[in-house]
């Protein structure tokens, strides 16, 4: 885990101001004078982490400069988290929600400092040996299974979105995403999004999606057992599936140098993606066999994100390194993400569902369900 070396003063968090409502809100929770570090890996959300030098936290934050603010709904992975406490679903303990930007520049949470190492690179992987690399790939399928398995009415989540005419407000809101951050032409993005649209799957029962599950947004222990999942900030009630096909999706980029989101499916032992996808399946019971049509959606999506990304970098609204090398690699999402729609088999292109009434564009984040 990288960290910025700026521990009394990191951009983005005044630690006076929340030492302040920390006291207010959870007195004695703090003891000493505050120290911060910026972690590097996500590319979204602000990531700190804060002690006092006797307690360790986690604060997160909405970006620099974000344009909507219900993109980075700090509410809402505060929820999501708490609710799923009490699940087979490993999570940090939340400590409170502030969403009045007042008092440190924007909405954030505080939740527990939970250890563990989030395995970001193929040497992480390969210094484990194949037999526990396939364990902590093999685990990561498991959880998400679990994740699948939550009744959300039954952990308070029945309202966390509205999964009728998920997948079509999905790719109408991931394109109004688009508009919003083209700053450049992008060969075949438009063509992509036509694709999938022409032949969207009908959806299986509902579940609580995490919306970007992969290996290095969970922490493992020294025992290789898996101690939290992290980064909320696109969860809602949706298609399971949509999380089956990031998963296989980012299994696919170890090939790329620099890619600038951590992967490490390419150590030895790690389960290839048809291993993924049969593991998930049996584990589940449900119906995988539309898998291509979700990866594909996978790549469009993640584009998208990472097109939305570099306009930000271009603003001067990014912290942390990398960011200058994400623009080079949104061509060949979208790319693969044709190439992935197209092997989906002839007669699942000809498929046609019943869509739900096309609205107007509202200002709302494209992972959110109103």
């Amino acid at each position: 885990m990288t960290r910025t070396p700026d521990t009394d003063h990191p951009r983005g968090l005044d630690l006076d101001r929340l030492r302040r409502h920390l006291d207010e809100q959870r007195p004695g929770l703090v003891t000493g004078p505050l120290r911060a570090e910026l972690v590097q890996g996500g590319r979204s959300n602000l990531t700190y982490r804060v002690t006092d030098g006797t307690g360790t936290w986690v604060v997160r934050r909405p970006p620099l400069g974000h344009v909507l603010a219900t993109a980075h709904d700090m509410g809402r992975e505060h929820r999501v988290i708490s609710a799923l406490a009490p699940t087979a679903v490993p999570v940090p303990g939340t400590v409170l929600l502030c969403e009045d930007a007042e008092v440190v520049g924007a909405p954030f949470y505080v939740m527990e400092f939970v250890p563990g190492t989030p395995y970001r690179t193929e040497d992480q992987l390969t210094a484990l040996g194949p037999e526990r690399t396939r364990a902590v790939a093999l685990t990561l399928v498991d959880t998400l299974v679990d994740l699948h398995a939550v009744e959300p009415g039954a952990v308070g989540l029945a309202d966390f979105g509205r999964p009728e005419g998920f997948l079509d407000r999905q790719l109408r809101r991931w394109g109004k995403q688009l508009d919003a951050s083209r700053s450049r032409e992008l060969a075949g993005m438009d063509e992509l999004h036509a694709a999938l649209d022409r032949a969207l799957p009908a959806s299986p029962a509902p579940a609580v999606v995490h919306g970007d599950y992969r290996l290095d947004n969970v922490l493992f222990d020294a025992d290789d057992r898996l101690t939290a999942v992290l980064d909320w900030e696109m969860s809602t009630l949706g298609d399971p599936l949509t999380d089956l096909g990031l998963l296989v999706m980012y299994g696919e980029q170890h090939d790329i140098p620099g890619f600038p989101v951590p992967t490490a499916s390419g150590a030895p032992g790690h389960p290839d993606a048809a291993e993924v996808v049969e593991r998930y399946a049996r584990r589940s019971g449900r119906d995988v066999s539309d898998v291509d049509w979700y990866t594909a959606f996978a790549y469009f999506k993640l584009a998208v994100i990472l097109e939305g990304i570099h306009y930000r970098w271009t603003l001067g609204q990014t912290l942390g390194a990398g960011f200058d090398r994400i623009g080079a690699v949104v061509p060949l999402f979208i790319d693969r993400g044709l190439r992935t729609v197209r092997r989906r088999p002839r007669a699942a292109r000809r498929t046609a569902v019943t869509r739900a009434p096309h609205a107007p564009h509202a200002p709302h984040a494209p992972h959110q369900e109103d």
